[in-house]
């Protein structure tokens, strides 16, 4: 029992080494850029959307912290409408640990000090087209924000994912419901708000 405590210990001494405070970081004078991938069409519990729930809270972000703002998108979007036959896709490309191609790119990434990620929460992990964005470029020096929506999984592991991926220092991530986002724009504005505040902003 003491061998396992001494375990779990370690592994929290090492997250807590290894993750960088809000209130280390001063944001005064910050390039901001905010990244997200997001989806229309069918959507779980909000039907048929023709503005997705991650970029909505995206475009909150970025207005608030004056970010600049950039949708990945695929290159050949051949991504069905439906809800169900998405998700199967998704997936499909999960498993085959995929990388679809995406259709542009961020010009000057370098400049950008503070990079916030936003993402769907897809079988508990990022779009993989998230990873072809993430994969291209150099994140040394860098803070990177995650923010997610969902309808129940909440985070997941998608920040340590995007930690490993990036290897850089990460901020504490938001959830919103993705049914908040797109019924109640209100509340999810004041939860952006409320953590935005926590980090800094």
């Amino acid at each position: 029992m003491k061998k396992i405590l001494s375990v779990i210990l370690a592994g929290l001494t090492f997250f807590t080494i290894h993750n960088t405070k809000a209130e280390e970081i001063d944001m005064t004078g910050k390039k901001v850029l905010v990244v997200y991938f997001s989806r229309t069409g069918e959507q779980y519990s909000v039907g048929n959307i023709t503005e997705g729930n991650t970029a909505i809270i995206a475009k909150m972000i970025a207005e608030q912290t004056k970010a600049d703002l950039f949708e990945v998108k695929l290159k050949n979007d051949t991504y069905p409408a439906a809800y169900k036959a998405l998700t199967e896709v998704a997936l499909s490309e999960k498993k085959a640990n995929a990388r679809p191609e995406i259709a542009d790119d961020v010009e000057n990434f370098a400049d950008y000090d503070v990079v916030f990620i936003g993402s769907p929460n897809w079988w508990s992990d990022m779009p993989m087209a998230l990873y072809t964005f993430i994969e291209a470029h150099n994140w040394i020096g860098k803070t990177v924000i995650p923010f997610v929506t969902h309808e129940g999984s909440g985070l997941s592991s998608i920040p340590s994912k995007i930690k490993t991926a990036t290897g850089t220092d990460m901020l504490d991530g938001l959830a919103v419901y993705g049914h908040v986002a797109q019924n109640d724009r209100a509340q999810a504005k004041q939860n952006v708000t409320n953590w935005l505040k926590k980090l800094g902003f």
